[in-house]
């Protein structure tokens, strides 16, 4: 009697994708840009900051009123959020499986020294930790309110920032997370241009000097809120 063979499925193509290291490069590099574009609207969002209550205020009620009436209240700010937040956990969960793929490659150190990486190159895994980290902070204190300090004001964003530099560790951790976010986009723009196939040998230098003034405004711009109002300028 013959045997009945099994016919293995094979896996789907992005199963394969997602499999292979440069699936998981792709993946995050994609995902990379997305949130750095997200952090380019956000870090103008913040400056408005420096024109009044009024203006700070009146965009926040500008984002829950995006795509009114075709869209229901806050369902465009919502969509942002689950795209912010599939791109973070995408970006996240390959970085941390090619890290864990690169230490099992060598389980044992090399024998010669490797040439010393850039300062940015060496940090982007615990730079990721931090601003992990920090995301979760500036959450809980001005989405949710919940380690907010002096009184969670819902519908008053300018208060509720100037409550939070007004002391001493919100300026430290949010400082701290933007100078680490600095060096994350510096590297991280410039790895997911040579994953996507952007690099080449006339653009290369375009690409790192894109990469660096890209970090460079974006950590100004962040840092410029609370440093404004440690300083008095916002208040």
């Amino acid at each position: 009697m013959a045997l009945a063979t099994r016919t293995e499925r094979k896996p789907s193509m992005a199963r394969t994708v997602w499999d292979s290291s440069l699936g998981k490069k792709t993946v995050m590099a994609v995902s990379g840009l997305i949130m750095l574009a997200y952090l380019v609207v956000h870090m103008l969002g913040n400056l408005k900051i420096f024109f009044g209550s009024d203006e700070f205020n009146g965009y926040a009620h500008w984002l829950r009123t995006l795509g009114e009436p075709f869209l229901h209240h806050e369902w465009a700010l919502w969509i942002a959020r689950v795209v912010l937040v599939a791109a973070v956990v995408a970006h996240a969960t390959a970085a941390y499986q090619l890290s864990r793929r690169d230490i099992g490659a060598r389980p044992t150190k090399y024998v010669h020294k490797r040439p010393r990486a850039s300062y940015a190159t060496r940090t982007m895994r615990w730079g990721g930790v931090i601003l992990g980290l920090f995301i979760v902070w500036h959450i809980l204190d001005l989405t949710t309110g919940t380690v907010h300090p002096g009184g969670f004001q819902s519908g008053h964003p300018y208060q509720n920032v100037i409550d939070t530099f007004s002391t001493w560790y919100g300026n430290v951790v949010y400082i701290v997370a933007m100078l680490a976010l600095g060096l994350h986009v510096r590297h991280g723009f410039w790895s997911a241009a040579q994953t996507l196939g952007a690099g080449s040998r006339t653009r290369d230098r375009a690409l790192k000097t894109t990469a660096n003034v890209l970090a460079l405004v974006l950590t100004l711009g962040f840092v410029s809120v609370p440093v404004a109002v440690m300083t008095g300028v916002v208040s």
